[in-house]
């Protein structure tokens, strides 16, 4: 119904914005991906998502077409609703979750508040073929850089450090350079570990 918002931007936060567009001030909800990518100029220009529920209707934001895409297709997952949605797109990038849910990376979005093994499994069920088709990913090079990443952490939970913070270190090392091999994100991780 409302493809964009085009005007002044009035106030903003981490979660949500106001533009006024010729008079009108339109509260507008956004993720923290898009409050990053926001210009530091007065005006602006969003897209838009418009939920209608019984007892309201919420405009949801975005700086970029492709995250309203991910938002979309994540609505449409039983069990995904807008707030979980947001904040799915607040706690990765939506390069991060396409990549998440083509190569199946369960860890990685059930790493998000919210959403339990059971949700994780469904997300990626319901969205693998629509992402791998819509974002035209190589499934093979996605697939082995999980297999990289998995068998580092591995190797560090031998070697002694703790889970959780070897997942951090190793996650940005195969978001800077997803052809690492094993050795290198195991090396990597070490120097910042």
């Amino acid at each position: 119904m409302i493809a964009h918002l085009q005007g002044k931007l009035v106030e903003k936060s981490p979660t949500q914005i106001i533009i006024d567009c010729g008079g009108v001030g339109y509260h507008v909800n956004i993720s923290l991906h898009t409050y990053s990518l926001l210009p530091n100029t007065d005006f602006i220009k969003v897209y838009t998502h418009l939920q209608i529920k019984e007892d309201a209707h919420t405009l949801f934001g975005f700086v970029e077409k492709s995250e309203r895409e991910i938002f979309k297709m994540l609505l449409s997952v039983s069990g995904i609703g807008a707030s979980i949605a947001r904040t799915m797109l607040s706690s990765l990038d939506p390069k991060q979750i396409t990549n998440a849910i083509a190569s199946g990376d369960v860890v990685t979005i059930q790493s998000i508040k919210g959403i339990g093994s059971k949700t994780a499994q469904r997300v990626i069920l319901d969205l693998k073929d629509k992402v791998l088709k819509l974002y035209d990913l190589d499934e093979v090079s996605m697939s082995q850089s999980n297999t990289n990443r998995d068998e580092a952490l591995s190797a560090l939970e031998v070697l002694g450090f703790l889970r959780k913070s070897s997942e951090r270190v190793v996650e940005k090392i195969v978001k800077d350079d997803p052809e690492a091999s094993v050795e290198s994100i195991i090396k990597k991780a070490l120097k910042n570990l």
